[in-house]
């Protein structure tokens, strides 16, 4: 049975609580590649690097093929996945628990967020980008959609779009990254 359907059945939450040890993307390939051709053609600082709803690990891994030496990972979920895979602990914060602050005093050089914004609910959307606009200059999303779209009011502004193998990667630059004065 594909992800979306287990999403229709048992909710996105109850998926990844039932199964999230277990966690795989089936795009993984396509989420490493990605990666490489928007390191490469974005020049992104991987200095520190959060990965946001990390999953199995699957961006870590392809952060550390190009370099990236220190990658938090963060997931409610797949904390289990993500340390047999990567052999790191995950931080298990939830995005409402980030959108309430809990990055706060943090600082990274980007974030990367694969395959799951696109999966929270759109008013909660606005909160948690600008959560995440406060601790990074710079985030990727890949994502298998056109969502989401994160907006300058919410704290970001998008510099760079590309599509690899039907992955879209959108870079955003945090507006207090643009505006320093501001």
């Amino acid at each position: 049975m594909s992800i979306r359907h287990e999403y229709e059945q048992h909710g996105v939450a109850g998926y990844y609580q039932n199964f999230g040890a277990a966690y795989r993307n089936p795009h993984e390939l396509a989420v490493r590649h990605a990666l490489h051709a928007a390191v490469a053609a974005w020049g992104l600082d991987l200095g520190r690097v959060l990965d946001l709803a990390c999953g199995s690990g699957e961006a870590t891994l392809a952060l550390r093929e190009v370099g990236a030496a220190q990658i938090d990972g963060l997931d409610p979920y797949t904390a289990a996945a993500y340390a047999e895979r990567t052999g790191q602990r995950a931080a298990t914060l939830s995005f409402e628990a980030i959108a309430a602050g809990a990055l706060d005093g943090r600082r990274y050089s980007l974030i990367v967020c694969s395959y799951a914004l696109h999966l929270l609910e759109p008013s909660r959307l606005p909160q948690l980008a600008y959560q995440l606009s406060r601790v990074a200059p710079a985030l990727l999303v890949l994502t298998p959609h056109k969502r989401p779209d994160l907006r300058p009011a919410w704290g970001w502004t998008l510099t760079h779009e590309l599509r690899v193998e039907r992955v879209r990667v959108r870079a955003y630059q945090a507006q207090a990254a643009l505006n320093p004065e501001a």
